[in-house]
């Protein structure tokens, strides 16, 4: 079962997806590349959902976020950021997992594939984005996921304090963040790893991957930077281990 919760006043509420239905459903005949979803939200702007070849992609402000292959050939993506930020770090069987940031939910099917997880809980701001990846990049058929919708530093600190830990953490929310924003919600996100846990960040190679990565080395047995290809623009902070303090 989905769940879907934003905060309204300061107050949790549920939405309701159906009022969503039929917002920004694109019709046409079938192209090469074809759009089949477009929506402009306050919160995140231009969305679009394109289906090109046998890819299913998410375009936010011209930008790539996700794929979602239609044919289900994932081997596809083992160059790309998403399975390269599972393989390096080496999972636990079964672990509760935390992503900031959703897209079209890559990543989670990633964890599906590689780890099998107990649980995925997921921080996504917009609630409009939840629904397309639901609707659109097969999330609506997976079970075990929970998606809290808000400010992430707001939701960061609420699971702190009411003690939630995770196995594996990946923040992908804060990628092209300047370091005021990006470092701090880095740090913020240190308690919630598990004794044993592992923390990705996903930075651009022109970042604050650097600063993140020196903030983070006392909190953790173990950091690694790892740029993913050679001409791609990410970089991969991978902490391990998490110290007590």
């Amino acid at each position: 079962m989905l769940e879907v919760k934003t905060s309204v006043g300061g107050e949790d509420v549920k939405i309701d997806r159906t009022l969503l239905e039929e917002y920004g459903r694109a019709e046409g005949p079938p192209r090469k590349s074809r759009t089949v979803f477009e929506a402009t939200t306050q919160t995140t702007g231009r969305v679009r959902v394109v289906d090109y070849r046998n890819e299913r992609r998410l375009i936010v402000a011209g930008d790539i976020l996700s794929i979602y292959p239609l044919d289900e050939d994932w081997e596809r993506l083992k160059k790309e950021y998403w399975w390269h930020a599972l393989a390096a770090v080496g999972l636990p069987p079964r672990p509760r997992a935390l992503l900031v940031g959703l897209g079209g939910g890559t990543q989670v099917h990633m964890l599906q594939r590689l780890a099998q997880p107990r649980e995925i809980t997921v921080i996504e701001r917009d609630p409009v984005i939840v629904r397309v990846a639901c609707d659109w990049f097969g999330l609506r058929r997976l079970d075990g996921l929970e998606f809290l919708c808000g400010d992430a530093t707001r939701i960061v600190r609420w699971l702190t304090q009411v003690g939630r830990r995770f196995d594996f953490v990946m923040e992908d929310a804060a990628y092209a963040a300047p370091p005021e924003v990006g470092l701090p919600l880095a740090q913020a996100l240190v308690p919630l790893v598990a004794p044993g846990g592992r923390l990705v960040i996903n930075r651009h190679l022109r970042g604050d991957g650097r600063e993140v990565a020196a903030a983070l080395r006392p909190r953790f047995r173990q950091i690694r930077g790892r740029r993913v290809r050679r001409d791609g623009e990410n970089v991969l902070i991978c902490c391990l281990d998490p110290l007590e303090k």
